[in-house]
């Protein structure tokens, strides 16, 4: 008969065992919490689901497990330190929340594109090189994404608003091209969700998920233990997206106020977006506090009001994964502690 039993084949540069969270033995006030979430970042896991695998994060160590067609399950693994670490200005407030996203973009991108040289190999090395031309093609493909989003959730959205609302009316323009950028959020997480493909990557989300839940809470990393955890989770990009949604509609309300005060309206909504764009990475520092405090603190009145839309989007991009891909995302957690 055959194992069940996925066999492991690590590469990996040997990393110190990183303690896990200490429980306290009384709780603060939430002012110090706050106080505290501000002053220093905590020892965290981040994650991603890759294709047929799960990529994990620690302080000092990224990795993923990838399950090859045969079974076998690749595990790689590398130092990294954020430079948010090695740089004392990137250490501060909404700064080191620019940081993050950037790193977290590129290391995202690298473990996607790795886990399909993986996912896709037959036999043969697992560290063999992706040809020039494939490199290229994931180049083209990624840079088309990103032409894509920017054309459909930064433009267009600003583009139909343009013919009814009033481009002197910095909120109310800002407040319906955030609620039309949700709308368009959602239908696309929906209609991708239809795909075979997508649906996996999906349920490994949901096992990363209930990895990182299982690790904080101080339990086994095994699919029994892990099982009970939920497949949402406060600290997911899929929340992020959303505060940082509605943190853009106050900032870019503020900002167009401002410059439509000292310098008259837009000239074109390309002129609009570009400045948005600009304002994106202080954005995404500002969202990266809020989720970090809220996802502390989601079981506090109002926070928890904070966090449940986030939660809720995630039944969307999470499904209950199976025992295997549970195994699987808690051997990348293991590889980066």
């Amino acid at each position: 008969m055959k194992s069940n039993t996925p066999t492991l084949r690590h590469s990996s540069i040997p990393t110190p065992m990183l303690p896990r969270p200490a429980i306290p033995s009384r709780t603060p006030s939430l002012g110090a919490r706050l106080l505290l979430a501000l002053a220093a970042p905590a020892a965290r896991i981040g994650g991603q689901a890759v294709i047929e695998g799960v990529m994990m994060r620690s302080k000092h160590t990224v990795g993923w497990a990838v399950r090859r067609p045969d079974g076998e399950i690749v595990v790689e693994k590398y130092p990294f330190v954020s430079a948010s670490k090695r740089f004392k200005l990137l250490k501060l407030p909404v700064a080191r929340g620019a940081v993050s996203l950037f790193e977290s973009l590129s290391l995202g991108l690298k473990a996607l594109s790795r886990s399909a040289d993986i996912a896709g190999e037959e036999t043969g090395d697992a560290g063999a090189k992706t040809p020039v031309k494939d490199r290229i093609a994931i180049a083209f493909s990624m840079l088309l994404a990103f032409a894509l989003a920017f054309g459909v959730f930064l433009y267009l959205p600003m583009k139909m608003l343009s013919f009814f609302v009033p481009e002197e009316s910095a909120l109310a323009f800002n407040l319906f091209a955030g609620a039309i950028r949700v709308a368009f959020f959602v239908a696309y997480l929906l209609l991708i969700s239809m795909l075979k493909d997508i649906r996996r990557v999906f349920e490994y989300h949901g096992a990363e998920h209930k990895a990182i839940a299982a690790y904080e809470a101080g339990v086994k990393l095994t699919s029994d233990a892990m099982k009970p955890f939920r497949t949402h989770h406060p600290r997911c990009g899929t929340s992020f997206i959303l505060v940082v949604t509605l943190i853009c509609v106050f900032m870019f309300a503020l900002v167009d106020a401002l410059i439509i005060h000292f310098s008259g309206p837009y000239p074109t909504v390309l002129a609009r977006v570009l400045t948005h764009l600009v304002l994106l990475p202080a954005v995404s520092g500002a969202s990266y506090e809020v989720l970090r405090f809220s996802s502390e603190h989601h079981h506090v009145f109002p926070v928890n009001l904070l966090v449940a839309p986030g939660l809720w989007l995630q039944r969307i991009t999470t499904r209950e994964p199976d025992d295997e891909q549970m195994g699987i995302a808690a051997t990348a957690l293991e590889a980066v502690l």
